[in-house]
């Protein structure tokens, strides 16, 4: 297959796996679209030896034979050949990518892994100043209660089973106080904590700077204890539902290792698009970006803008009713659409870097628990952004063994 092109060697594999379906008349044909889901949207070509004609975006952009038109020529000519034979002039075989995994760095920084994130914890959270206070009795260290908090979300055990573990960092000296498991769950519910919370997370990405350029973003449900009741009338039938109440997470991540740059917490109900631009806007902030991919749901004029303003690309598809001719004053969408439409596979293999987001999410949720232990609204958040920065923590000391990264916090 050496000296083919790119679109030659799609075509044979669509040749391969698709369905392609010939006209009673024998001079049409329809290829199945494999960027439409479902495989019910078909393109219609005719190929015809001098002036071959295909209805998809890339032959009415270049005019010349697409993937599309090639798939049937493979077609036609593994089927019959000029003496009325059947034969099969070329064999394509498919195989999945695999990636392969570094096993030395990995079981290096598994096995190392709690010593690590204990001083990495400390490190960072010996950058958060102590509040000023001139009445009432002593407060606990707000740093301490920080790394308390953070490292009791590492554990993933209640806090009474915690106290076993905090008790050897308090003689590690990672903490000045040994604080009660009480007081843990009173700072969990305590507002300061929240922005500082949301600092130390992206204070933890900014080490792997030098390796992300790309990032992803996506929304995700973290489960409460709590549960929550609705009716549901239908027919002037009453029925009574219950269902588990959760807090939604919106983050960006970067691609090559999983950290999460910039992270948003809202309620069930709060719709994706929204939280796209402070996502993009916090990162772009520490981040030099080269691109940024999101489902659907992020597609806005406003979002795609965003993106462009910090010299990035964005990868949002385009939905199947989308208006190339959208009356806005500005020109962005009108831009990638036509980008979007007339290199749609280029396109779609960028785009599914947002893979890489769910994984994240699978990361956490696996690591840490996707439920929520706390009751109270602000401790949900809290719980919920410790989550967030152990999961950071640890794909820090993952590139600390597989990139050879040294991490330096609180770098001016």
């Amino acid at each position: 297959m050496e000296g083919m092109t790119a679109r030659e060697l799609k075509a044979l594999e669509i040749a391969a796996k698709a369905k392609l379906q010939r006209s009673d008349d024998g001079y049409r044909w329809f290829v199945p679209s494999q960027t439409h889901k479902g495989g019910d949207y078909y393109y219609t070509v005719k190929p015809d030896p001098i002036h071959p004609h295909c209805s998809c975006p890339d032959f009415e952009a270049r005019k010349l034979r697409c993937k599309h038109i090639f798939a049937v020529e493979y077609t036609i000519q593994r089927e019959q050949t000029s003496d009325g034979q059947t034969t099969i002039t070329e064999t394509l075989k498919i195989s999945q990518k695999t990636y392969s995994q570094d096993w030395p760095a990995y079981n290096k920084a598994q096995t190392e892994e709690k010593d690590i994130f204990q001083r990495l914890l400390h490190h960072l959270c010996e950058g958060i100043g102590e509040p000023s206070q001139v009445m009432g009795r002593p407060r606990l260290s707000l740093p301490d209660m920080i790394f308390s908090a953070a490292f009791k979300g590492y554990s993933t055990v209640s806090a009474r089973r915690f106290m076993c573990d905090l008790r050897e960092a308090h003689a590690k000296r990672y903490i000045s106080r040994l604080p009660c498991y009480n007081s843990i769950f009173r700072y969990f519910e305590d507002e300061i904590l929240t922005p500082h919370l949301q600092l130390l997370i992206e204070e933890s990405a900014l080490p792997l700077q030098i390796l992300e350029s790309s990032f992803a973003v996506d929304s995700s449900g973290f489960s409460t204890s709590r549960f929550v009741q609705w009716v549901q009338a239908k027919h002037h039938d009453p029925k009574l539902l219950e269902a588990r109440d959760w807090v939604k997470v919106h983050l960006m991540c970067g691609v090559k290792t999983n950290v999460v740059t910039a992270v948003q917490i809202t309620d069930r109900f709060a719709g994706d698009s929204p939280q796209f631009k402070p996502l993009v806007d916090a990162t772009g902030r520490n981040f030099t970006m080269a691109a940024v991919s999101a489902h659907k749901a992020y597609l806005s004029v406003d979002n795609l803008q965003t993106v462009l303003d910090h010299n990035a690309m964005p990868y949002i598809p385009f939905k199947s009713n989308s208006d190339p001719a959208k009356k806005t004053p500005n020109p962005t969408w009108r831009r990638m659409y036509y980008y979007f439409a007339y290199n749609q596979q280029w396109f779609m293999d960028r785009y599914h870097q947002r893979s890489n987001v769910e994984s994240t999410f699978s990361m956490i949720k696996a690591k840490f628990g996707d439920s929520l232990r706390s009751k109270t609204k602000t401790a949900q958040v809290n719980e919920a952004l410790c989550k967030i920065l152990c999961h950071n923590l640890c794909c820090l000391i993952q590139s600390m063994f597989e990139f050879q990264i040294k991490p330096e916090f609180w770098q001016d």
